[in-house]
């Protein structure tokens, strides 16, 4: 096995300090959660820096425990029916252009959080009538009245991350399996409107191999996935899941010509990036052609 205790260089991050403490203080007094703090993403002081962040509703606990994630498991509280509202506000506070929206998992609910993404999109377009937006979801187990909800709504982008190649997906996620992550790509691709963007993303680092890869690849543009984001999975902590590789920049740069060949309309592959990373100019990028 590689030598995964000796991190590279690419981990360590510089930014401005001032400007994350200020990001950080709005969205406490708004009382919101983002996936950019909760998860302990490394680009939390680069989006922040330059105002961007993810927003995570339905509180900061997740009912499952998958083994990557650094998402804390615990119970849940009750939808805030008021977190709409100041999720559009602090939008509009940003001054933000495109805005991305996702969740902890919430199998809790008798609509697995599916109503609280819509009315998050409604506040938003409210509020914001030119910023675009992007959902980030669960599976909602495959549920497609659910699915059906939420692309009603019409985001610009929907978006649900593989996470990982068929083989791994088992011993890494937690009540969620290949094929349904899947099929919710492929319903909603197939009755989305047209000018929604179907977007998802992988982790490397787990033990997968090139063929996997290029498989996955392959199932997704069979159902005409639009984006793709590769990146490198970074171990949480001794109890999360065990980093097998800290994958080199050359197979990241291989990946994203093989992606693109394959007929994605964006591809975004190196260490770096997660799902909801620049997605502003990914989705600027794809309208600009």
């Amino acid at each position: 096995m590689a030598d995964t205790k000796t991190k590279p260089q690419w981990l360590k991050v510089t930014y401005d300090q001032t400007k994350v403490d200020r990001m950080n203080h709005l969205l406490d007094g708004l009382q919101l959660n983002t996936v950019c703090a909760e998860a302990n993403c490394p680009n939390l002081g680069d989006c922040f820096g330059s105002g961007t962040a993810s927003f995570m509703i339905m509180g900061p606990n997740c009912t499952r425990a998958c083994r990557f994630c650094d998402v804390p498991h615990g119970k849940t509280a009750p939808i805030d029916l008021l977190e709409p509202l100041r999720v559009a506000q602090a939008t509009q506070k940003l001054g933000l252009k495109h805005v991305v929206v996702t969740s902890v998992d919430r199998d809790d609910l008798p609509d697995l959080g599916a109503t609280q993404f819509v009315n998050v999109i409604k506040e938003i377009r409210r509020l914001n009538p030119n910023t675009s937006i992007e959902v980030l979801t669960p599976d909602f187990q495959g549920r497609t009245e659910l699915l059906d909800q939420v692309i009603a709504a019409k985001p610009d982008v929907f978006n649900h991350n593989m996470e990982t190649v068929r083989s791994l997906t088992p011993k890494v996620r937690s009540r969620a399996t290949y094929d349904t992550s899947l099929k919710v790509l492929q319903y909603v691709k197939a009755h989305a409107p047209k000018t929604t963007f179907v977007k998802t993303g992988i982790m490397l680092g787990l033990g997968e191999t090139d063929p996997e890869v290029y498989q996955l690849m392959d199932d997704l543009r069979a159902i005409d996935v639009d984006f793709l984001t590769i990146g490198q999975y970074v171990q949480p902590s001794k109890k999360h899941y065990q980093l097998r590789e800290w994958v080199p920049m050359a197979r990241y740069q291989a990946y994203y010509q093989v992606a693109m060949a394959k007929g994605f309309k964006f591809v975004a592959s190196s260490p770096l990036v997660r799902s909801s990373y620049k997605a502003k100019e990914e989705l600027e990028a794809v309208d600009g052609k």
